[in-house]
């Protein structure tokens, strides 16, 4: 019997005719390379920063929902949120997937969703690659990773080194969970509880798969005015880890956090997995972002401001705490009592 490279499990002729349908929504795409020309006239002194994450095991839900068009998105926004916390702005991106067999129709889906997310966040797709690995993956499983690279002004980077006593800390809201914590997640509703992601528990609006699959927010452009406008002196994207993971990440020695966690409402996802999963309060906040995606630490003269600013991008924001001296550390309460 002569074998061909089909008869393993991999099928050169779709993944050829998935590169023709990429390439028909991005007609740069289709080379071993990918081009991207900088414009350095902007720039004293440029330097390049680079990101690389995936959406874990939220690709997961998407699979049992047979719902792939928004994942992308996530991809997106884990990179480009990375990238922009130093004052960056995202320059392009580049994609990893990787499949048992080549779906068509799911590959699409997912790369509109990366699409929609560089578009959204003014980041050029260079391309990618799209592997197929049945001997790697079994049955539908697959993996999603990207790589992006932006750019900034030497002078221009935000490190936190200038955050000062006073200074204050606004959160911007999230989606939900973003792309972070899921494995919890899908131990407690879908494991411990047996929760049908097509129906909505109580108190919710959407089915619970629905709620899961919420993209992650893409900050960018939010970012960009505030950094256009005001003095921000210290970004934390806040993924996993937290709050307390994440924002400790920008403090300078000598100073810590404190943040009020009653200053916000999170969205009834992060009280469902407290119910239903009898989670505490701490493990929840050291697991989820609990509804807080972004924090920005500003002087206290450009608060009003910056506030002003993140609602005319039609997002809710909370001045959520204080910088003030002592250890390097972030400190949550909640009614007077650490979490």
């Amino acid at each position: 019997m002569r074998l061909i490279y089909k008869s393993a499990g991999v099928d050169i002729k779709a993944g050829d005719k998935f590169v023709e349908l990429i390439k028909r929504k991005i007609p740069s795409i289709g080379g071993f390379g990918g081009f991207f020309p900088i414009d350095f006239k902007n720039y004293k002194n440029p330097i390049l920063v680079s990101s690389t994450d995936g959406v874990g095991t939220k690709l997961l839900i998407a699979e049992m929902m047979n719902k792939y068009d928004t994942i992308g998105i996530d991809l997106v926004a884990m990179v480009v949120n990375d990238i922009i916390v130093c004052g960056a702005n995202p320059l392009f991106l580049l994609d990893y997937y990787a499949t048992p067999k080549l779906n068509l129709k799911k590959g699409m889906e997912i790369i509109k969703g990366i699409i929609r997310g560089c578009k959204e966040s003014n980041c050029a797709l260079l391309g990618g690659e799209t592997a197929e690995l049945p001997d790697l993956y079994a049955d539908k499983k697959f993996d999603l990773a990207g790589f992006g690279v932006g750019i900034v002004d030497k002078k221009n980077i935000i490190d936190g080194v200038n955050i000062k006593q006073g200074d204050v800390i606004i959160g911007i809201e999230s989606s939900g969970l973003h792309s972070n914590g899921y494995s919890l997640a899908r131990k407690i509703f879908l494991k411990t509880h047996k929760c049908n992601l097509y129906q909505p528990l109580k108190g919710m609006r959407k089915p619970l798969g629905n709620v899961l699959l919420t993209p992650t927010k893409i900050y960018v452009k939010v970012v960009q005015e505030l950094i256009k406008n005001v003095k921000v002196k210290g970004i934390a994207h806040i993924t996993g880890g937290g709050i307390k993971g994440n924002l400790i990440r920008v403090l300078p020695v000598n100073y810590k956090a404190r943040i009020e966690a009653g200053c916000w409402i999170p969205p009834i996802i992060f009280d469902k997995l407290m119910e239903y999963g009898n989670v505490n309060l701490s493990e929840m906040f050291n697991t989820f972002n609990m509804g807080i995606g972004f924090i920005i630490v500003v002087s206290k003269t450009d608060v009003e401001k910056s506030l002003s600013l993140i609602k005319k991008q039609n997002l809710k924001a909370f001045v959520i705490g204080t910088i003030v001296k002592g250890k390097r550390e972030v400190v949550l309460e909640k009614d007077g009592k650490k979490i």
